[in-house]
Parts: C-alpha cells; sequence; structure tokens
C-alpha cells in the first residue's frame, strides 16, 4: 500500500497528463522541468505502477495513468475546497489587466461582490490574458479569471466553468498626434491603411490576439508585427510613441499619457467577457462573485447586443 501521497506529486502528474509535455507541465506549474520529473518518478514508485509512456519525441498516458487522471483532479479540487472551508482562505482573482478602467465587467464585478461579502477576503490579480491564467487555474494557483473563454485551447476550455457576463465594446489607443486621434470614434474601414496592434505572439494573451486577428480579417484591415509587449503606463507610452501604431483594448479603457482611446464603431466590434473558474470549487467569495456578474448582467443588459455590431461566431455561441 502506497504511504500518503503528497498533493504536489499528483498536481505534476496532471500537468504533464494534461500537456503531454513535461517542458510545458514545469512552465505552468513555474517549476524546474527536473523536479516535475523527479515528482512523476516519486509518485509512480508510491503507486507500483508506470503512469506515463516516456520516449524521446513524446508522453503518453498508459492506462493506469488514464484512470488516474481523474481522480487526481477531484483529490486536488477537494484540497482546494478544505483549504476554503470556512472562507478563511482568499481567493484569488484574476482580472486580466489593469488599465481597461472602472466600468470594465471584471472590476465591477469584484468591487460588489467585495461591497456584499466584505467578510470574505478577495484578491485581485492581473495576470494579462486568459492564457496564460488558464495555467495558473489548473495549478491551483489562482482561482477566477475574466476574459475571453472562446479564444482558449480546447483542452483547456474543457476543464474550466464559464459563465458570459458582458459584451464589452472594443476600441483603440491612439497616440497624440495621430491623424485619427481627434475623432470621436473611429469606423473600422478608417483603420485601412493603418497597421493595427493586437499583441500578436504573445502567449499570456493569445485569445485577445485572436480576437483581434479575426476582427481585422474580417474587415479587410492588416495586423502589427508581433511584438514584445510593455507592462506599466509609463512604458506602454514609450511603445506607443516608438511604434505609432493603432493598439486594439476595450472602448472603456484608461487614457494614457501622450495616448487617447477612441471607441470603434460601424460596426460596433465586441468582445465577450466571461467568468472562468474550474469545476466544483466552492468558497464563499466565488458564489459571491457568480451571483453578482449574473445580475450586475441583468440589471444593466450587459449581454443584449447592439443592432449594429460584430462578434465572432464563436463567442455568439456562448451567449
Amino acid at each position: 500500500m502506497p504511504r500518503d501521497l503528497h498533493p504536489r506529486l499528483l498536481r505534476s502528474f496532471a500537468a504533464v497528463a494534461e500537456t503531454l509535455h513535461f517542458g510545458r507541465a514545469a512552465e505552468r506549474l513555474h517549476l524546474a522541468q527536473q523536479a516535475v520529473s523527479r515528482d512523476v518518478q516519486a509518485l509512480e514508485r508510491e503507486l507500483g505502477c508506470v503512469l506515463l509512456n516516456r520516449s524521446t519525441r513524446s508522453v503518453g498516458l498508459t492506462e493506469a495513468g488514464a484512470a488516474l487522471l481523474p481522480m487526481a483532479r477531484q483529490l486536488l479540487e477537494l484540497q482546494a475546497e478544505i483549504a476554503a472551508l470556512g472562507g478563511t482562505r482568499a481567493l484569488l482573482v484574476d482580472l486580466n489587466g489593469q488599465d481597461w478602467g472602472p466600468d470594465h465587467a471584471a472590476e465591477r464585478v469584484l468591487a460588489e461582490a467585495r461591497r456584499r461579502c466584505p467578510e470574505v477576503e478577495l484578491l485581485a490579480r492581473y495576470l494579462g490574458g486568459l492564457a496564460g491564467a488558464a495555467g495558473e487555474l489548473a495549478a491551483h494557483r489562482l482561482d477566477a479569471s475574466f476574459g475571453r473563454y472562446a479564444g482558449l485551447p480546447a483542452a483547456d476550455r474543457g476543464r474550466l466553468v464559464h459563465l458570459p457576463v458582458r459584451l464589452e465594446p472594443m476600441g483603440v489607443f491612439l497616440p497624440l498626434g495621430h491623424p485619427l486621434a481627434d475623432r470621436p470614434a473611429v469606423p473600422l474601414g478608417a483603420l485601412v491603411g493603418y497597421r493595427v496592434d493586437v499583441f500578436a505572439g504573445q502567449p499570456a494573451t493569445a485569445e485577445w490576439t485572436d480576437l483581434g486577428l479575426r476582427l481585422l480579417a474580417a474587415h479587410g484591415l492588416e495586423a502589427a508585427p508581433g511584438r514584445t509587449p510593455p507592462v506599466g503606463a509609463a512604458e506602454f507610452a514609450r511603445y506607443l510613441a516608438r511604434h505609432g501604431d493603432p493598439v486594439l483594448t476595450a472602448a472603456g479603457a484608461h487614457d494614457h499619457p501622450g495616448a487617447v482611446v477612441r471607441p470603434l464603431v460601424d460596426p460596433v466590434p465586441l468582445s465577450l467577457v466571461g467568468l472562468v473558474h474550474r469545476p466544483g470549487v466552492r468558497h464563499p467569495g466565488l458564489a459571491a462573485l457568480r451571483a453578482c456578474a449574473s445580475e450586475l448582467a441583468a440589471a444593466e443588459g450587459w449581454l443584449r447586443r447592439p443592432p449594429d455590431s460584430w462578434l465572432p461566431a464563436e463567442d455568439a455561441a456562448l451567449l
């Protein structure tokens, strides 16, 4: 009989089993690849069976590994629930970014949940993209996130719960002095001849890039080349001044020094923001987030689609 199993061993095994790659599992867990390999080997010794078939080119689940994976997930969920008993554990909530503006769905929902449940600690995180947050959710280092669920890989969507929250209009950051900066709103057709920056090539924001590329392709627009994204308002201002390309954002985002945000129109492009979390999590903070998201969406018509709007079919199917 195996001794008591440390959850770390199960977490490492689950990460490898879900990615079928030791390197990607290590990145997800923020561990060295050797540490993940040691954990899996230790788990196999404890259980007395081989869980993964390894070769120089591939990793695959054995029959025993396939049987263990759903049980490992359940045990990890149970561990999280035990830690949350009584609401004593803080709920970690990723708001996706710090510059969306106070009317952004994530900011509004979190503020309302904090107002209703002051006894529950809800800690905000700003990971920048749901694609990056998905790995943190899977590794139990994050409890909930906001973002575009339709843009995630199928494997990530399959292990997460999604609640549609708001159809948010999109806009562009423009440097002061840009020919379009004086307009109150920018028709999509006016962007012909300009390259639009959708932060292409950034894994952490892949779902946003996917949305941007779909929008540009649908309206005959050109994407700017992929670049290393800036972090922080000052760096973003330098980035925008250096490259000069319009940067896709939410229409309600904050202005930055040297730049303005202008909504996009004709048609109004929409981003479906959803609340995303692991299944089976029971925590009063998550219950408050879900309730506040649903009630705000109903009260303010957040999920009503304007008549002159654009939304990818994949996102529309989630409404």
